[in-house]
């Protein structure tokens, strides 16, 4: 295919509005006003917090779907009040995090790079893998496309700064491809789908459910996945706010273990999950049932793997032009929780 840009220029570009992109949501969003700052008055004069006036304020998407997991596993009867806010993927949670919008919210393990590299403020607080297998690259049925290498100035769709963004980018890499030698159509889920299903776009980086929506609904052929390749982890990810005021931490670490027991749960009663997530999300069961068997999530420590393992994609997007500049995710990591998560706590 003949380049009608210099890579070196259209990587500037990627720069230029990636920044821009970061710059305009952030402003967006501190220009609404947070509404997720503390819940000081849950404090009494002897230092005692009472949950039962605190109100964690959750981002949730139907990928992960916390507020069908605590559900299904029986585990929805907090004191304090969950307030949920539904996102259509990551990088707006990030957002929404640090415009105090919302307290904490599950993203998969890109997110917090792209918001990282943005400024962000905001802490990694718990760690779970959901394998990789999830995370794929769809084509149409009928498509003539039979290996990455074939994506070669093809068009593809993708949510910016999702997982499924450095899978792709993974992917590509392994076929010897350029992130600029494909088309990207940066489109969230819904809107991935449409044009996906009408035959606007030759492929789709995407994960589960809408892997399996788009395998069940319109008879997608998966033409590769992530396992093996991706670390396949989501992280709990909490807004600095919440990690500074006394109340909402309490209420956090009730409800990060509280998640842990639910991933451990779901793992081993995937058909009773599955309906619990079909009726909450509106998807069929037969979608839910394959995409639980895709995740089979398994809580796991922050360690020095996890961060190294960060570090190396957030080189890897650096490398290829897609965040403005080098990144060190170190400092974004939190072992706050880290009994909550992994410890007696969740047996």
């Amino acid at each position: 295919m003949t380049r009608t840009t210099p890579p070196t220029t259209r990587r500037r570009g990627l720069r230029t509005a990636l920044t821009a992109v970061l710059a305009a949501s952030m402003l967006a969003l501190a220009a609404c006003g947070g509404s997720a700052t503390g819940n000081e008055a849950a404090v009494g004069d002897d230092g005692e917090v009472d949950l039962s006036q605190v109100t964690l304020i959750v981002g949730d998407q139907k990928g992960t779907s916390a507020k069908a997991l605590l559900t299904a596993a029986g585990l929805d009867d907090t004191e304090y009040t969950i307030e949920w806010k539904e996102f259509t993927s990551g990088p707006p949670i990030l957002e929404a995090l640090n415009a105090d919008a919302i307290h904490v919210g599950m993203v998969g393990n890109t997110p917090p790079i792209f918001a990282a590299a943005s400024g962000g403020t905001f802490k990694m607080v718990a760690t779970a893998s959901y394998t990789g297998k999830g995370d794929t690259i769809l084509v149409p049925k009928g498509s003539t496309v039979k290996s990455v290498a074939d994506l070669k100035g093809k068009k593809v769709a993708v949510a910016q700064g999702s997982s499924a963004n450095y899978n792709l980018l993974a992917q590509l890499e392994e076929a010897g491809l350029a992130y600029d030698d494909i088309e990207v159509q940066n489109l969230q889920p819904a809107d991935a789908l449409a044009a996906f299903a009408n035959g606007h776009v030759d492929a789709w980086a995407v994960w589960d459910p809408y892997t399996s929506q788009a395998v069940v609904d319109e008879g997608a052929r998966v033409l590769v996945d992530g396992d093996g390749l991706v670390n396949g982890l989501n992280f709990q990810v909490a807004s600095q706010s919440a990690l500074e005021d006394e109340a909402t931490t309490a209420a956090l670490e009730d409800y990060l273990t509280r998640i842990t027991k639910a991933q451990i749960w779901s793992a081993e009663n995937q058909e009773d999950w599955a309906k619990v997530w079909a009726e909450q999300t509106g998807l069929s069961e037969e979608v839910t049932l394959a995409a639980a068997k895709n995740r089979p999530v398994s809580p796991q420590p922050i360690d020095q793997e996890v961060i190294d393992s960060e570090q190396t994609m957030a080189d890897a997007f650096t490398a290829n032009g897609l965040i403005p500049e080098e990144v060190d995710v170190s400092g974004f990591f939190s072992d706050q929780f880290a009994e909550a998560t992994t410890g007696d706590a969740v047996r």
